[in-house]
């Protein structure tokens, strides 16, 4: 069975009937219980756990540390492309929008490589908007080759691709995929992808678990926080979450809270979440979820994210532009959204330490998977 096949049965009306009543005496429960099911997620995402903010909280934190310890490991995103054909209404990418456009040469894409690494940065995440003229398969393997070698780990997060392209990804040195579904609303989702191939919700909600069947090894899900209600899209994530580790249980599956930005064509969130309720969500996932890493961007601002970092948190960016060669020409006209942190590598390295936790740049080597296949 697929996860669309498991979704359907989750009816969002039903689903916010349920949340909404839950308890007191449930949320306790669910505190109380060791393991954790759909069922608690109900009552942890409710309005009636807000009161218990403090006790989800530090649970989370006794639960992060006892899993992962306090490391924070730290990636950068390095934009290809901001070419797109699609018209999603949230993003400065969308093909309706009249901004600057550009394609990385591959000598460029070295360039902004290399100001990464010289920052320390060891994880790299590639992003693209979706533009088969730009941009496709073949491009996305042979930039991945030519900077590999700067990296232990490079991940990408671009346009959904079959099964086969994923192990072509594989080969060309790419381990991990970033794929959000911006919102688990099937109607919402058709209202806020009016064209393109990303209109297509199903085949969208599918990429993780082809992305699994190809053998990657890093997964990262999520939704785009401020389209649909944060309950119900936090209880569909937790959902998802549960498939993919059940399904594809040697892959590392990392769950991200993107928050809708400020970016061209003016989009204002349908349904803001507010930082309560961010932390609500952190904490409620953190408690389902003990073993999947739960990753912070630059979108939150510097003094979020630093209250944040105990919550659960195992991942953050940092340092990011969202534009096509940002990083080397400093030019941010074609961006996909301002972030909030604009703090430099070293400085939330350094803000990461002065709280107790390590800052890594590196926890993964391809030389891990030689030496296992030798043995």
């Amino acid at each position: 069975m697929s996860f669309l096949e498991v979704l359907k049965d989750y009816d969002r009306c039903r689903v916010a009937e349920r949340i909404a009543a839950q308890t007191a005496a449930d949320v306790e429960r669910a505190l109380g219980n060791e393991r954790r099911h759909a069922e608690d997620l109900l009552a942890l995402l409710s309005p009636a756990a807000e009161p218990f903010l403090e006790a989800m909280a530090q649970k989370a934190h006794r639960q992060t540390v006892q899993r992962f310890g306090r490391n924070i490991l730290l990636y950068a995103p390095l934009y290809l492309s901001n070419e797109c054909v699609n018209g999603c209404l949230y993003c400065g990418f969308s093909a309706k929008n009249q901004v600057p456009r550009r394609t990385l040469s591959f000598d460029e894409i070295e360039r902004e490589a290399r100001v990464l690494h010289d920052q320390g940065f060891r994880h790299i995440l590639l992003v693209t908007g979706e533009s088969p003229k730009a941009l496709d398969n073949a491009f996305l393997a042979a930039a991945a080759r030519r900077i590999r070698h700067l990296f232990s780990s490079i991940s990408i997060e671009v346009y959904p691709m079959e099964t086969e392209g994923y192990r072509e990804m594989i080969d060309a040195g790419i381990d991990g995929l970033t794929i959000y579904q911006e919102t688990y609303d099937a109607e919402l989702y058709q209202r806020m992808h009016p064209f393109g191939k990303k209109r297509d919700f199903a085949f969208r909600l599918a990429t993780p678990e082809r992305g699994g069947a190809a053998g990657l090894r890093r997964i990262g899900i999520g939704s785009l926080l401020g389209l649909g209600d944060f309950r119900f899209e936090g209880f569909c994530t937790g959902l998802h979450a549960l498939y993919l580790s059940r399904h594809f249980w040697r892959t590392q599956l990392t769950v991200s809270f993107p928050r809708i930005r400020p970016a061209d064509g003016g989009f204002q969130p349908l349904s803001p979440v507010s930082d309560r309720h961010f932390v609500q969500l952190i904490c409620a996932l953190r408690l389902l979820l003990p073993d999947v890493g739960l990753v912070l961007s630059t979108r939150e601002s510097a003094q979020l994210r630093d209250n944040l970092l105990p919550l659960g948190i195992t991942q953050m960016s940092a340092g990011s532009c969202t534009a096509p060669g940002g990083y080397a020409d400093k030019d941010h006209s074609t961006r996909q959204f301002a972030i909030d942190d604009d703090r430099s590598p070293a400085e939330v390295c350094r803000l990461i330490r002065a709280r107790g936790y390590e800052a890594v740049w590196k926890d993964w080597d391809a030389a891990f998977l030689e030496r296992a296949a030798g043995q």
